[in-house]
């Protein structure tokens, strides 16, 4: 990596930082994801959100170690890239943003289904292509201009998607019925290791997060702290939402695939209770894209400003607006083009074992920065040696596991791709 001084603005505390991740987290996937879960556990679901979200929380401090000892800007592209050097670093970047990229487009083409279901009109090939390109536009437009325009929608986007959520967890107990909560049996772990691996994926959204480190303050205290705020408060949050649903809908639950929140506040609230769930699950889909396109184009700031792509333009920084302007405005480009044309459809396969490959990376790149790396006073260092490392990449290799052998397949041919374009990029500069 190149050391250097960046040009950012060091303006994101700790509540900003929280707010995003949270914003990142916190996507379309809770507002359907009790149905799916209750569908295979029912009343014994909980458990496997306390399973899961012991797991994530394991990984999430491999995360705060990685993010105290790098602070520059790319997260866990820096970490990696750091630890292992540009060919790592290369791979790792790619592979985030290709699952980021991936991401924003079906949650995108969520947000105009679900407008299409209010309005026919969004149900129109031309409407849809518009609003996509005004939510995308839009969207660049805000985070070019600076980063406390960005944060500022993300924190008012995280306060309005968790609006509904609470109202619903608040006043959702007088509806709760005991009986539907009583776990008549407990799960077999085959059972509940394919659980946690849907709600694995839920909790995905950290590692965007952290991407703007480079513009926190006093980051080797404020990263590990936000990331310890908001995986706890979502960890709460969404064992307390799929109890309410159980506790409400009972049995009745796997049946409301679609809109188990709605469906669950229908019943707390009335008819105007599903509006809000509803409306409050578009918000969440536009809060999770405003977030990713103020996070994730500073990966591609970060693999253009260490010369890991040739790609000069995507490092310069705005002299203004302080902010990597020409990485905002291609990665907003390429989301919508893929949004646009659906073709992510293609890719969904290898996207779905990217992001653990990325957390298998950030957890070897804390083992071995412990060794070449001198610890510093300030630093956040994970108590109790490697424990915390070993338990992460075990957890992280039995997610892998249970991949499909098309999934494993897809991945390699990836990698494969991936090795010849960097070769064909080192030996270019080399010559040069």
């Amino acid at each position: 990596m190149i050391q250097e001084e960046e040009e950012f603005k060091r303006t994101i505390g700790v509540f900003g930082l929280s707010a995003n991740i949270m914003n990142v987290i916190i996507g379309a996937g809770i507002f359907a994801l009790p149905a799916i879960v209750a569908a295979s556990m029912g009343a014994s679901s909980i458990i496997a959100y306390a399973f899961c979200g012991i797991l994530l929380a394991l990984i999430m401090l491999c995360f705060a170690e990685a993010s105290s000892k790098v602070t520059q800007t790319g997260g866990v592209y820096s970490y990696i890239e750091t630890a292992f050097g540009p060919y790592a670093g290369f791979l790792a970047g790619v592979f985030t943003v290709t699952g980021t990229l991936l991401a924003d487009a079906a949650v995108s083409n969520a947000l105009v289904n679900v407008l299409g279901s209010a309005h026919p009109i969004f149900e129109l090939t031309w409407m849809r292509i518009l609003f996509l390109a005004i939510v995308f536009s839009g969207l660049a437009f805000v985070n070019v201009i600076g980063i406390k325009q960005g944060i500022g929608l993300v924190k008012i986007n995280t306060i309005a998607k968790l609006i509904p959520l609470l109202l619903l967890v608040i006043f959702g107990w007088e509806a709760v019925s005991l009986n539907n909560l009583t776990i008549e049996s407990f799960p077999s772990i085959q059972q509940l290791g394919k659980s946690s691996l849907i709600l694995f994926f839920a909790f995905q959204g950290c590692e965007s997060g952290i991407v703007v480190s480079g513009e926190v303050i006093n980051p080797k205290r404020t990263i590990p702290k936000a990331i310890f705020i908001s995986i706890t408060a979502i960890v709460i949050l969404y064992m307390l939402i799929q109890t309410i649903a159980q506790g409400v809908l009972g049995n009745q639950l796997p049946q409301f695939t679609a809109t188990p929140l709605a469906s669950t506040a229908n019943v707390i609230f009335g008819p105007i209770g599903f509006v809000i769930l509803t409306v409050g699950a578009a918000i969440s889909m536009f809060g999770f894209l405003s977030g990713d396109i103020l996070n994730n184009p500073r990966t591609l700031y970060a693999l253009a400003r260490d010369r890991v792509v040739p790609i000069s333009a995507l490092a310069k920084i705005h002299s203004k607006f302080a902010t990597p302007y020409l990485s905002i405005i291609i990665y907003a480009l390429l989301g919508f083009l893929i949004a646009a044309t659906g073709s992510f459809e293609s890719l969904v396969v290898i996207a779905s074992s990217s992001i653990l490959m990325v957390y298998l990376g950030v957890v070897l790149a804390v083992i071995r920065l412990r060794y070449t790396q001198k610890s510093k006073a300030d630093e956040f260092t994970i108590p109790g040696g490697l424990t915390v490392p070993i338990l992460s990449i075990a957890i992280i290799l039995y997610f892998l596991s249970n991949l499909t052998q098309n999934e494993i397949i897809g991945t390699a041919i990836s990698i494969a791709v991936l090795s010849v374009i960097y070769a064909l990029i080192y030996f270019s500069k080399t010559k040069k």
